[in-house]
C-alpha cells in the first residue's frame, strides 16, 4: 500500500471562539470537547496507521505544538514553521515539498488541526477508500454527509459515481442561504466541504503549477532557502512572505479536472463557532452546555462557560456566555458568527485581549499578570523543571522575585545563587540576569516589576536555548 503521510495544518487563529481562543493561543491548543486539545486529538486520530505526522504551523506557536505532541507521545516527521500566514494552499505546498525529500512521493492526508471527528474508524475507512483514487492521480476531498441545512459550510456537488462510494466533483458551492441549504438537503448529492484532502505530494504540486504557479514558485524558493534545527524546519522568510495567499480550494480544487469527493459520515464538526461548540458538547435536560462555576435559573438552549469566577444567568434562551479572567462574551447563539468582528475591533484598537490570555505560555513555562498600574506590574511566573529563561536585561524596569514554591537558580550579573521558598532577590535596571529551575517540581514565584515602561519588548536577550 502507498505510504500515507498525515499533514496537520495548525496555522489558524480561531477568532470566532474568542475569548477562549486568542491569536497567540488559538483553539487548536485548547481542550474544547474533551481532556486533550484539538491538536492532540487530531494527531492521535490516525495513530493506528503508525505514520508520523508532518505539522505546518505558525512560527509563534512552535513550542506549543512541540510540547502538546510530546505530551501524547507523538513524534512528528517534521514541524514546518510558516514565517507568515498565507492560507492553506502554500502551507500544503511546503508539506508536499517536505514529504518529497529523499525522492519519495507519498500520499498526503491533509487535516486541519482544530476539527472534531467523533468516529475515527469511519474516517480511517474513508481514507482507505479514497487512497485508491489518490494513488491513481486524483485529488480527493472528503465531503461530510449533511444532517442539517447548514449555512455555515460550503458544499460539494457530487457528479459521476466512482468505485468505493466516491464521486467526481461536479462543482463547489459557496456557503448558501437557508432556502438553498434546505434545497440541497432535500435533493441529496450535496456534501459539506470539510477542508480535508488526500492526494500524492507530486500531483498536488503539478496542479498547483498549472493553476497557481506564483504560489508554487514562492514556496519552492522558501523551501530551497530553509534552515533546520533539531526540532523545526524554517522556510526562508523573504521568499514565503512574497507568496500569494489562497486556500487549497480556490487555488487548486475548484480548478482541477481531477477532483474526487469521498463521502464521510463520522460525527464531524469544524467547531468553528460557539453555536457549533454548543452542538458538539453534551447538553443537559434544558438544552444547556454548562462548564465551570455556573448558576443558571430558567435558562434554555444556551452555552455557559466560566473559567475563573462564578457566572450567574437568569431567563436566557439560546445565548452564549463565556467568561475568562480578562473578558466576558454575551451573544445570542444565532449571532455568534459576528464575534470575529469584535476581535477585529480589539486588534484595531491595539488591545492585548485579542492576542493573549492573562496567562501567557512560553517554552519554559508560563506567566500570569496578577495586577498592573502606572509604573508597576505583578506577575505569577511558573518555570517547568529543568527549564530556564534567557540570559537577558531590561533598559526600563527593575524586578523583584519572591519564590513561592520550588527552587530557583538565579544569575545576576557575575553572581549565581539558589533561592528556595520565601526567599527573594532584586534585579536592578540594566543588569544581565537569568532564572532557571534546577529542581524536579515546577518553580513558582511572584515577580514585581517597577519602572517607567513595562512592555514585553523591553527584553535584550544574550543567550536563549529556544532560539528566540
Amino acid at each position: 500500500m502507498t505510504e500515507i503521510v498525515p499533514v496537520i495544518l495548525s496555522g489558524g487563529a480561531g477568532s470566532r471562539l474568542w475569548p477562549l481562543s486568542r491569536e497567540l493561543h488559538p483553539k487548536q491548543f485548547l481542550p474544547l470537547v474533551g481532556e486533550r486539545s484539538m491538536l492532540q486529538e487530531t494527531a492521535l486520530r490516525l495513530g493506528e496507521t503508525g505514520a508520523a505526522p508532518l505539522v505546518v504551523c505558525n512560527e509563534a506557536h512552535r513550542f506549543m505544538v512541540a510540547e502538546q505532541l510530546r505530551e501524547v507521545a507523538v513524534r512528528p516527521r517534521a514541524v514546518v514553521l510558516e514565517p507568515a500566514g498565507r492560507n492553506t494552499a502554500p502551507a500544503v505546498a511546503l508539506a508536499a515539498l517536505a514529504a518529497q525529500e529523499g525522492g519519495a512521493d507519498p500520499l498526503l492526508l491533509v487535516l486541519p488541526s482544530d476539527h472534531l471527528v467523533r468516529d475515527a474508524a469511519a474516517l480511517r475507512a474513508a481514507v482507505e477508500a479514497g487512497a485508491a483514487h489518490a494513488a491513481a492521480g486524483a485529488l480527493v476531498t472528503f465531503g461530510i454527509v449533511p444532517d442539517a441545512a447548514e449555512t455555515g459550510y460550503g458544499y460539494i456537488r457530487a457528479g459521476a459515481p466512482l468505485d468505493g462510494g466516491a464521486f467526481r466533483v461536479a462543482r463547489f458551492v459557496e456557503k448558501p442561504d437557508r432556502a438553498t441549504a434546505e434545497r440541497f438537503l432535500a435533493e441529496g448529492g450535496y456534501y459539506w466541504n470539510s477542508g480535508m484532502f488526500l492526494f500524492r505530494a507530486g500531483r498536488y504540486l503539478e496542479e498547483l503549477a498549472r493553476h497557481a504557479p506564483a504560489i508554487l514558485e514562492a514556496c519552492r524558493g522558501a523551501w530551497a532557502g530553509r534552515a533546520e534545527d533539531a526540532d523545526f524546519v524554517r522556510p526562508d522568510r523573504g521568499a514565503f512572505e512574497a507568496c500569494p495567499s489562497d486556500s487549497v480550494d480556490y487555488a487548486v480544487m475548484e480548478r482541477t479536472e481531477a477532483a474526487v469527493v469521498q463521502p464521510l459520515d463520522a460525527g464531524w464538526s469544524d467547531v468553528g463557532s460557539w453555536s457549533a461548540l454548543w452542538q458538539a458538547r453534551e447538553q443537559d435536560e434544558a438544552g444547556n452546555v454548562v462548564l465551570g462555576d455556573v448558576l443558571a435559573e430558567d435558562v434554555r438552549g444556551s452555552y455557559l462557560h466560566a473559567t475563573s469566577r462564578i457566572v450567574a444567568a437568569v431567563g436566557l434562551e439560546g445565548h452564549v456566555v463565556v467568561e475568562t479572567a480578562d473578558a466576558v462574551l454575551v451573544a445570542p447563539r444565532e449571532r455568534v458568527q459576528d464575534v470575529k468582528a469584535l476581535v477585529a475591533r480589539l486588534k484595531a484598537e491595539g488591545r492585548e485581549e485579542a492576542l493573549l490570555h492573562r496567562r501567557v505560555y512560553r517554552p519554559w513555562g508560563s506567566y500570569e499578570t496578577v495586577d498592573r498600574a502606572e509604573r508597576f506590574q505583578v506577575k505569577r511566573i511558573t518555570v517547568n523543571p529543568g527549564a530556564s529563561l534567557s540570559l537577558q536585561m531590561h533598559h526600563h524596569r527593575a524586578e523583584h522575585w519572591v519564590v513561592v514554591r520550588g527552587t530557583a537558580r538565579v544569575t545576576r550579573g557575575e553572581e549565581s545563587f539558589l533561592l528556595t521558598e520565601n526567599q527573594s532577590t532584586y534585579i536592578p535596571v540594566g543588569v544581565r540576569h537569568r532564572l532557571e529551575n534546577p529542581g524536579k517540581i515546577p518553580l513558582e514565584l511572584i515577580e514585581v516589576q517597577s519602572g517607567p515602561y513595562l512592555g514585553e519588548d523591553d527584553i535584550v536577550r544574550f543567550e536563549d536555548r529556544y532560539g528566540r
